[in-house]
């Protein structure tokens, strides 16, 4: 099992434009990660695929791999405003 990324190597997908995203991934690489963890939940999960989708064909070709993809649940509010709402995690790899 790898080290795990460090905590600079995240990104969290909001409401941000999709470009935003990808140059915050491309200049993680750039800066030396080996690899990136991209999350996401709720509505921003789709946006979070699309992401790792532009980053891997469009800028990093050949260059970039997703490595894993972790999908679960989180619990959001309190009392009677509590309500589940799913949550991604993909984990980018510069290729060796």
């Amino acid at each position: 099992m790898s080290k795990p990324a460090q905590e600079s190597n995240v990104v969290l997908v909001g409401k941000k434009t999709t470009m935003n995203y990808v140059l915050a991934i491309i200049i993680q690489f750039n800066q030396g990660a080996d690899e990136v963890v991209v999350k996401a939940r709720g509505r921003a999960i789709s946006k979070a695929v699309d992401v790792v989708e532009i980053v891997k064909t469009r800028f990093l070709p050949d260059q970039v791999e997703v490595k894993d993809v972790k999908i679960g649940t989180e619990t959001v509010g309190e009392g009677d405003q509590a309500r589940n709402v799913s949550t991604i995690e993909i984990i980018i790899a510069r290729k060796h």
